[in-house]
């Protein structure tokens, strides 16, 4: 009895299905992706704190020789990480107009780090700051890791690390007249 009234309790504590946590939102499909780690809702701007996905127009080499756009399979996966796992998300920080948020999904019965887990997968890298150093640590071993195991944008010899292109165009812009 004393389980059952345990179990009970848990259940009640969690929540209505579907509900997220509170200091939690629901991160459902439908929202506007913007790129892999952004998105818009009801005019306001999200972003996956810590995480950097591939840039658009940046391209790699797949196995067969074709060239395909390295942002869009990082936003592909994010889609299809949303559609299947209905993240619930919290706020980190604003920045702007921009508000860097936390998100978490369920697979089989275990929390998961949503930017965690496009890292680990290979279709998103850590965020690095100005001065080159990660936002998140945690997300630097997770990339390196995935790096070494070849995992999803990984296994393409050309890839780019967007951190290098983005402090490529920063350094270009710093140094115009």
């Amino acid at each position: 009895m004393r389980t059952v009234r345990i179990l009970l309790a848990g259940a009640l504590a969690a929540g209505p299905a579907g509900a997220a946590q509170p200091g939690y939102f629901d991160l459902r499909p439908g929202v506007t992706l913007e790129t892999g780690d952004s998105w818009v809702e009801a005019g306001t701007k999200y972003r996956l704190y810590g995480t950097q996905a591939c840039l658009r127009g940046t391209f790699y080499t797949d196995a067969a020789g074709r060239r395909a756009d390295c942002g869009e399979a990082s936003l592909a996966v994010f889609g299809a990480l949303i559609a299947d796992t209905r993240p619930e998300c919290a706020p980190v920080l604003r920045v702007g107009d921009t508000v860097h948020v936390a998100c978490f999904v369920m697979i089989e019965g275990d929390r998961l780090d949503l930017g965690n887990l496009m890292i680990t997968s290979g279709f998103a890298f850590a965020a690095l700051r100005a001065d080159g150093l990660p936002y998140h640590a945690g997300y630097a071993v997770a990339e390196q890791a995935a790096r070494a195991r070849h995992a999803g944008l990984w296994q393409f010899k050309d890839v780019q690390h967007p951190a290098i292109l983005l402090g490529q165009a920063a350094g270009a812009k710093a140094s115009r007249p």
